[in-house]
């Protein structure tokens, strides 16, 4: 069991209490995930991701994908096989399933795709203009709204 002492953040940074709280019940989610059914999550480009899970014995129809604020859940719901079966070896894990994803923010599901008993699932973060680095003016006030200034020079300012 681990557990992680978030004091000296706390002390250093500020606004971060949010993250703290978020590694904190990750480990905890963690602990309770079961192991079923197995996955990886790859790095696939600059930004992209890909889950991909073995959903083998599964039909398209029978999965589910759902995103909701930063949680991405895939569930299946195991349809009852009519047909008696006698097994001498059941190894194919033939159950229901719930697995949960924390998404970072801006983290968007792009596609999900099924083949030979793998769903991949494709991931992208997209940061908004919003968030992107931007250069702020010295000495420039203004009640509008902060714009990008292409040089260091303040617009307002003549360069001699």
């Amino acid at each position: 069991m681990r557990n992680f002492d978030f004091t000296p953040l706390y002390r250093s940074a500020i606004g971060f209490d949010r993250m703290a709280n978020l590694l904190d019940s990750l480990s905890r989610a963690e602990q309770n995930q079961p192991s079923y059914p197995p996955y990886n999550i790859e790095l696939t480009g600059e930004d992209k991701y890909r889950i991909t899970m073995a959903v083998a014995g599964f039909d398209q129809s029978e999965l589910t994908i759902e995103v909701n604020q930063n949680h991405l859940t895939v569930s299946a719901n195991k349809t009852a096989d009519e047909q008696q079966r006698t097994y001498l070896h059941q190894g194919i894990a033939a159950r229901s399933f719930e697995r949960r994803f924390q998404l970072a923010d801006h983290v968007q599901v792009k596609s999900a795709n099924y083949e030979n008993g793998l769903l991949h699932i494709d991931l992208q973060r997209v940061i908004p203009e919003s968030m992107k680095p931007r250069t702020i003016p010295i000495g420039v006030q203004t009640t509008e709204k902060l714009t990008v200034v292409p040089s260091s020079v303040p617009s307002n300012v003549d360069a001699a």
